[in-house]
């Protein structure tokens, strides 16, 4: 999978894209990215990639003509993605979606200042998408989420494959039940003896209880969409 990043800040990049395991897998070839200067295509020799809003208005706006020939600089775009409030919220079932195709390439767009002018969204057909009900000051973060998401649940990027993400918030219909590990006695507090059990069954049952009680109380829009 491939990523063209446009950004006037492609030194924030790969960022914590460059650890973990996500890191791995760009080490191992599993994705790559190019990341785009857009004030490479700025109008001026001050590097202007923006101005001020027709109409009126606090904040500027990224111009069509710079956004316009970055876009058209990128050979493959593949799909194009604006990282913006507008768009429908970027869900677990989406991301699924988006990295279905190992060999899918996305050209992301970070916008920054008030947002890019709307023509090259039209002209491009290109989908805005937003990561959670509130402003960033960039796209940068978002493009970062939006990778970190698809490669995670790519083939052989974590350890366990399938198995490890099957059970995580969001892939088992609601949020994940309480997680425990060693010591089993820690400042007073015990692991819940069912875990402790052996007894497959009943861990079960307990890890579903505890995941729609969690789900219930925290997230009750999640068990309306099911």
């Amino acid at each position: 999978m491939h990523f063209n990043i446009l950004t006037i800040f492609p030194e924030l990049f790969p960022g914590t894209l460059g650890a973990g395991v996500v890191g791995r897998a760009l080490n191992n070839g599993i994705w790559s990215y190019d990341a785009i200067n857009i004030r490479d295509f700025a109008i001026n020799n001050y590097g202007s990639v923006d101005d001020e809003q027709f109409g009126g208005g606090a904040g500027m706006v990224m111009r069509p003509d710079v956004l316009g020939a970055a876009l058209d600089s990128v050979k493959k775009p593949g799909r194009i993605i604006y990282f913006s409030p507008r768009g429908p919220r970027l869900t677990q079932h989406m991301v699924r979606e988006f990295a279905a195709d190992a060999g899918a390439v996305y050209t992301l767009l970070c916008g920054r200042y008030e947002g890019i002018d709307q023509r090259v969204i039209e002209e491009y057909d290109i989908m805005e998408l937003s990561i959670g009900d509130y402003i960033l000051s960039g796209g940068e973060i978002a493009a970062e989420v939006f990778i970190d998401s698809c490669v995670r649940v790519m083939d052989n990027v974590l350890h366990g494959g399938s198995d490890t993400t099957a059970n995580e918030s969001f892939e088992i219909g609601g949020l994940e039940w309480p997680l425990y590990t060693r010591p089993s006695a820690w400042r007073g507090r015990n692991v819940p003896e069912v875990l402790l059990s052996g007894h497959h069954g009943n861990i079960e049952r307990w890890r579903k209880q505890q995941s729609d009680d969690i789900t219930k109380e925290r997230r009750p829009d999640l068990i309306k969409e099911k």
